[in-house]
């Protein structure tokens, strides 16, 4: 019996009636406003249908009506290009026209000029630090920072003795020049002598200063391998800018340990040989191996090794630059000089070099063109200062004859 009594109570509970009827409520008046919103869409669409049909009547009502040829054409009303104003307080074009110009003349000029009266008679007074207007007096900077020095040297000597500052950074050094030494000399800064025993402690330090110095194997191997660079590039007159970028280029083999298994002194002249071909100063492996007394096999050996696995991009080497040794060997002039850059730039288009050696083809255009200028020299010279055959200066003669058109008999 109690469950039935709770069942009726609960379908008599007039919330529950209620609940079920609003949302029939609501859904009833969702439809209205749908009704009414297309409604009023169908009445914008009639309106603005009016609207254009109105406007296109107006047009043909304005064009005019010419028979060309027996048709009709309509043609409409030319518009005048009236220029609507601008909005906003108008401005006189004279005075923007005089500052255009001002503001460029100063930037061309760059002169600091005084804010309030623009003059450019500005001067700096070290004493105080200041800039100052010398027309009205204006101090335009205060506490100015001067970077000049504030001593005076009258020759190298003093300058050394009074600068400050080290020399820059070089790869071709050890310690890339960053290096703290203790002299040999045994003297204090005034140049008194230093006692015996201090003198065996200074010893002491200097041998372990040189033991710390080297911390591991690849500082020690740069000891071995930078003075024999500096050796081999003095001996092939190379400059500073080649030494150093050839520096970098050992201490980069060093780093992807591409020297070990390998002699020291391949990879150096390796390194040389790749660095002055990237520079455009090539010079060819014979050289390199008579001064370093490594195998010409050898070197090619290491050079495509380090090519290979630095990706270095080396350019072609252009026999033109050959063309000045030669002829400063040979002693030649420098009609002569420039005589076979031309000839070796005719033979560059028709595509003669390909395939060969450009020591011998720039041998060959070094002969030719100081018989040309009168000024002969014998193959057996030309080829000694080349380092090739007097055969291949002979064939490449024959070429350049032949394909050139030239009209000389050596």
């Amino acid at each position: 019996m109690s469950k039935s009594k709770i069942v009726k109570n609960k379908i008599k509970n007039p919330k529950k009636i209620v609940k079920i009827k609003q949302p029939i409520k609501k859904a009833k008046v969702i439809n209205k406003q749908k009704n009414t919103s297309k409604n009023l869409t169908i009445k914008n669409i009639n309106k603005a249908n009016k609207i254009n049909k109105e406007k296109e009547q107006q047009k043909n009502n304005n064009k005019q009506i010419v028979i060309d040829q027996n048709k009709i054409k309509y043609i409409e009303p030319q518009q005048n290009n009236v220029q609507k104003r601008k909005r906003g307080r108008p401005r006189s074009a004279f005075s923007e026209a005089n500052k255009i110009e001002l503001e460029q003349s100063l930037k061309a000029t760059n002169i600091k000029r005084c804010p309030s009266c623009s003059s450019a008679n500005i001067i700096f007074d070290s004493e105080k630090g200041e800039e100052v207007c010398n027309n009205c007096g204006l101090i335009l900077e205060e506490n100015v920072i001067d970077p000049r020095q504030e001593w005076r040297a009258f020759d190298s000597d003093q300058m050394n003795s009074r600068a400050r500052t080290g020399g820059p950074i070089k790869f071709a050094k050890p310690n890339r020049g960053l290096v703290t030494e203790i002299d040999l000399y045994n003297k204090d800064i005034r140049g008194v002598r230093i006692p015996s025993k201090r003198q065996a402690q200074l010893y002491r330090m200097r041998k372990w200063h040189k033991r710390a110095s080297i911390t591991n194997s690849s500082e020690r191997n740069y000891l071995i391998a930078l003075p024999e660079l500096n050796r081999v590039s003095s001996y092939l007159g190379l400059p500073d800018n080649i030494r150093e970028s050839t520096a970098l280029l050992y201490r980069k083999c060093v780093q992807g340990n591409l020297i070990r298994g390998r002699p020291i002194e391949t990879v150096v002249e390796a390194v040389i040989y790749a660095s002055c071909r990237i520079a455009g100063m090539p010079r060819t492996l014979n050289e390199i191996a008579s001064i370093s007394g490594v195998s010409k096999k050898e070197i090619g050996r290491a050079y495509r090794l380090i090519t290979n696995s630095l990706g270095l991009r080396i350019p072609l080497t252009d026999p033109i630059a050959y063309v000045p040794r030669y002829a400063a060997a040979l002693k030649l002039s420098g009609e002569s000089q420039e005589r076979s850059i031309d000839l070796l730039k005719q033979a560059m288009k028709k595509g003669l070099i390909s395939g060969r050696s450009p020591t011998g083809v720039s041998a060959a255009a070094v002969y030719i063109a100081g018989a040309m200028e009168g000024e002969r020299r014998t193959q057996k010279e030309v080829a000694d200062v080349a380092g090739v055959t007097e055969v291949t200066i002979r064939n490449r003669y024959r070429e350049l004859k032949e394909q050139l058109h030239l009209d000389v008999n050596l």
